[in-house]
């Protein structure tokens, strides 16, 4: 058996300190299903001394010069950039993304976003002239960070870094199915030596420390990013000391190829955006859409992409689909599965049974489903698995409707032989980010959703306005 990670302290007030209660988290290996960590399970009063500790500190913080505050966080991306190896190590065990990846995605957006933040920071106007007043925009407080365990130290950083470079601090609790590598940020916030208080994590359950954070009267604000179901939570807690709630929630996002589109790239390409991250992507284009005429073509360029991601140990550089993360998440996605199949959807390949020769881990063989129709639970619920749905529609408007008919509006794309036709088309999808033809992932672009898959956005300078407040001084 591997060593286990034990890490028995949480972070609070500048200090590694002992939660006031004694139960802890076990951190489960998504390839060997082995405990490779333990965490504290924090207590709401653990939880209050972090708060109040926050507190404290943003008295301080919020007054330092934009320079002082663009310095440390300067400083902590470099002490990630520093550790990249350490924590593609640690999220590719924890969450099981393929190690090549890891490296790129879950340890190379966080160093991306804090070193970001120094320039966005000199952009930002905090004041300005209106007529006979004086706009300003300040600090919010103290923000509670709650965090989900896909994408875990990129969702950290992304909340994180833009409330503390506009003068906020923070009360982080991660993901307690993959914390680890927020003890990494935690060392490096340390080593850097960023003021006590204005980072402070303390690890457990929703139910526990989430709860205690959404609902604590010295929390001024709180950004939460994890399912549709746990944000009405959040939000609800939320309402009874009236703070601002940013949520980044679930997605069903469609991806819509008109019939002058590059079939075989779009579709490729559609894949690929399918089972990211083993499809555990709240921004996953999970519904291909398809000309009805042309839906035998794109079954048989699906079915070829698709069996090209060999599920397989995350370590292995052949390895295209690592685990999901936990025996829970691994049953609820066969299960529906096992739901496509009975609701009449067509399987083209992969299915509910383990992959050939994976006993151990927590895999899901690549899957797709054609003939899909929009009523089917496969197509109106969140798989958050490798399993894709290919819908067929009539005519343009028809893939509009399909493609808003859902109760999420995260992400989209669109394909076509005309971009700015394809930017029409977009125009006419509700949500929060459109892909045309493929376009690239921007980490400086706003992130966020339209209906049930939230309010609020991340990334860039949108993430810096998220935790500011506006004031107006009459002259």
């Amino acid at each position: 058996m591997a060593d286990v990670q034990v890490r028995d302290k949480l972070y609070i007030n500048g200090a590694w300190v002992a939660s006031t209660g004694s139960e802890t988290v076990d951190v489960t290996n998504s390839t060997t299903e082995e405990v490779m960590g333990r965490v504290p399970q924090a207590t709401a009063d653990d939880v209050d001394k972090a708060v109040q500790a926050a507190k404290r500190a943003f008295e301080t913080w919020s007054t330092t010069s934009v320079e002082e505050r663009s310095k440390y966080l300067q400083r902590i991306a470099e002490g990630l950039q520093e550790r990249t190896m350490d924590i593609a190590n640690i999220v590719a065990q924890e969450l099981g993304m393929p190690i090549n990846l890891s490296m790129i995605i879950q340890a190379g957006l966080p160093t991306l976003t804090f070193s970001s933040m120094p320039q966005l920071l000199g952009e930002m106007r905090f004041e300005e002239q209106v007529g006979s007043s004086l706009v300003v925009r300040e600090p919010i407080g103290v923000v509670g960070c709650i965090t989900p365990w896909n994408y875990p130290l990129h969702q950290i950083a992304a909340k994180i870094a833009p409330a503390m470079a506009v003068g906020c601090t923070v009360v982080l609790k991660p993901s307690e199915v993959t914390p680890l590598n927020a003890f990494v940020l935690a060392e490096i916030i340390e080593e850097v030596g960023l003021p006590p208080g204005v980072f402070n994590l303390v690890t457990g359950t929703g139910p526990i420390v989430g709860e205690a954070i959404a609902s604590h009267p010295d929390v001024d604000m709180v950004s939460f990013t994890g399912s549709t179901r746990a944000g009405k939570r959040v939000s609800e807690l939320a309402s009874e000391t009236v703070k601002p709630v940013a949520l980044e929630l679930g997605g069903k996002s469609p991806n819509v190829i008109l019939d002058d589109a590059d079939l075989e790239r779009a579709v490729v390409d559609g894949v690929g955006k399918c089972y990211l991250n083993s499809g555990q992507t709240c921004s996953a284009l999970t519904r291909m859409l398809v000309p009805r005429s042309r839906l035998a073509e794109a079954e048989d360029i699906a079915v070829t992409a698709a069996e090209t991601y060999t599920p397989g140990d995350p370590f292995d550089g052949n390895t295209r689909l690592g685990p999901l993360v936990s025996e829970t998440q691994r049953e609820r996605v066969r299960s529906y599965i096992r739901k496509g199949v009975e609701e009449g959807a067509k399987l083209l390949t992969g299915g509910a049974e383990a992959p050939e020769g994976l006993d151990k881990g927590y895999f899901v063989r690549p899957t797709v489903f054609s003939e899909v129709r929009s009523d089917m639970t496969i197509a109106q619920e969140e798989i958050f698995g490798p399993v894709l749905s290919i819908i067929p529609y009539d005519d343009e408007d028809d893939a509009v409707r399909i493609a808003n008919d859902t109760i999420y509006g995260l992400a989209a794309a669109v394909w076509s032989g005309d971009p700015e036709h394809a930017k029409q088309v977009a125009r006419k999808i509700r949500s929060g980010q459109v892909e045309i033809n493929g376009g690239a992932f921007n980490p400086l672009a706003p992130f966020g959703g339209f209906k049930q898959s939230g309010h609020g956005r991340e990334l860039g300078k949108f993430a810096l306005e998220e935790f500011l407040a506006v004031k107006s001084m009459q002259l």
